[in-house]
């Protein structure tokens, strides 16, 4: 990708899936939003909406890379998410390693808590704070990108 590039990032959990938007000429991201996942999966409509909202040229999903490099089920649900995205929108997807992701989300919303930006009731945010982190980590760092696995071949 060359050229000003506007991306959304993922946090995928199993609950929730954080938002963020960022771009390339500032190398910086921002908190959208979180979806819900309900029994049926994300709140899709809603994604919906922000993908005509923000435009962007291509999506980052955290990917939940364990010590061991297996395949726990949070790995392999940000993995099927990663692909139902490329699937349904037909744009460039990559993952970036999101460990610790979380606690440096955590680090900022106290912070924010403490400057008197944030308030206790945004606690649901956090979800979205950590989208910012795993986007802005692929900014900056083009060495850590992940490419999109296709998953098992179909016969």
């Amino acid at each position: 990708m060359s050229g000003p590039v506007t991306l959304l990032g993922f946090d995928v959990g199993a609950k929730r899936i954080g938002v963020a938007v960022g771009n390339t000429v500032s190398g910086s991201a921002r908190e959208v939003g979180v979806l819900d996942v309900h029994a049926s999966g994300p709140d899709w409509p809603r994604l919906d909406r922000w993908m005509r909202d923000w435009r962007p040229d291509a999506l980052v999903v955290g990917d939940p890379v364990p010590a061991d490099g297996g395949d726990q089920p949070a790995r392999q649900r940000a993995r099927g998410f990663a692909r139902e995205l490329a699937r349904r929108y037909a744009l460039p997807v990559q993952q970036v390693d999101e460990g610790r992701s979380s606690i440096e989300a955590a680090q900022r919303f106290a912070a924010g808590r403490a400057a008197g930006a944030r308030k206790r009731s945004q606690a649901d945010q956090l979800d979205a704070v950590a989208a910012v982190v795993i986007l802005e980590r692929w900014l900056a760092d083009p060495e850590i990108r992940i490419p999109l696995d296709p998953g098992p071949s179909r016969p």
